[in-house]
């Protein structure tokens, strides 16, 4: 589809390139957002990428946002990259279901699964990381197999411990930090996902590939800091 924007208040541009969970629009997000981080255009403050929006921030004292929406959709003129731009596979070592994973055994009976089939659907697909949010380094990954596709929490939880794994609908993701949330949680992984001292504070970023590995508890605990 063209691109479709949208005044977001009078600092904010939403260049919809697409709808719902697909990888092909995903692409064209980030390639977009990477467009304009070059090319700079005059008065953009920032862009946030989603799933199939980039949200363009401005000051609306140094840009007029109509003259800015033209600019966009001439920048929206490019091919897709394809599959190739996206780096190697980023495998994540998981604790799977007791205290690191309380909702496993619920979701197994979800789906009339055992809880070996669950993990073994879940560490069997490589996901993409469509668009980091919620909390600093969040990954919002897809697509869970149809198998898996289950829903949120009735009641969310108020603390969920850091690392944690979840899914709901047709995704995963991690907490990188202790947080609240109604995600179904399978199980728990060492791998600090976010580091504000750090350059590059998220360890995943938009466009990577995850791959799950299931690990023992023991295997966890002597996982470097």
């Amino acid at each position: 589809m063209p691109p479709m924007i949208r005044h977001l208040g009078d600092r904010g541009l939403l260049v919809e390139l697409g709808r719902g969970i697909d990888p092909a629009v995903n692409r064209r997000v980030k390639q977009l957002h990477r467009i304009i981080a070059r090319e700079r255009p005059h008065g953009v403050v920032e862009t946030v990428p989603a799933y199939a929006s980039l949200l363009v921030v401005f000051d609306p004292l140094q840009a007029s946002p109509e003259a800015l929406k033209r600019q966009i959709i001439g920048l929206c003129d490019f091919e897709d990259a394809g599959p190739t731009e996206d780096r190697a596979v980023v495998e994540i070592p998981v604790v799977y279901g007791g205290e690191a994973g309380p909702d496993l055994d619920a979701v197994a009976a979800h789906h009339g699964l055992s809880r070996e089939a669950v993990i073994g659907l879940h560490t069997g697909t490589v996901y993409r990381v469509y668009m980091i949010g919620f909390t600093p380094g969040f990954p919002y990954m897809g697509e869970l197999p149809e198998a898996l596709d289950t829903p949120r929490r009735d009641t969310p939880r108020t603390h969920i411990p850091k690392g944690s794994v979840a899914i709901a609908q047709r995704q995963t993701g991690i907490y990188p930090a202790v947080s609240p949330g109604g995600w179904q949680i399978i199980g728990r992984t060492p791998v600090a996902l976010f580091d504000p001292r750090k350059e590059t504070p998220s360890f995943l970023t938009m466009g990577d590939a995850v791959r799950f590995t299931p690990i023992t508890g023991e295997e966890a605990a002597q996982w470097p800091l």
